[in-house]
């Protein structure tokens, strides 16, 4: 069997999944928003869906922008419970 890379690569840039793969980046990064500890509110609001393009594939990357994220989730692991919460429903 032989693949055509052209195929898969164009397949990764369509609307079809960009929006499938956006939906989902969404949905984690609405479950790490709601079981996110809140303090200030800050780490809660840099929360966010990031767009960027690979080299077959555009892809979604959720990201703390907050100066304290990586302590947050080093006590917490509020992104990977979140990613796995998604993952389930």
């Amino acid at each position: 069997m032989q693949f055509r890379d052209a195929f898969f690569e164009e397949m990764g840039r369509s609307a079809g999944v960009e929006r499938l793969t956006k939906a989902a980046a969404d949905k984690v990064a609405n479950e790490a928003r709601a079981g996110a500890p809140v303090d200030s509110g800050d780490y809660v609001a840099g929360i966010e869906v990031v767009k960027r393009e690979s080299k077959n594939r555009t892809v979604f990357l959720v990201k703390g922008t907050d100066w304290k994220t990586m302590l947050v989730e080093s006590k917490t692991g509020n992104l990977v419970r979140a990613l796995r919460k998604a993952g389930r429903g």
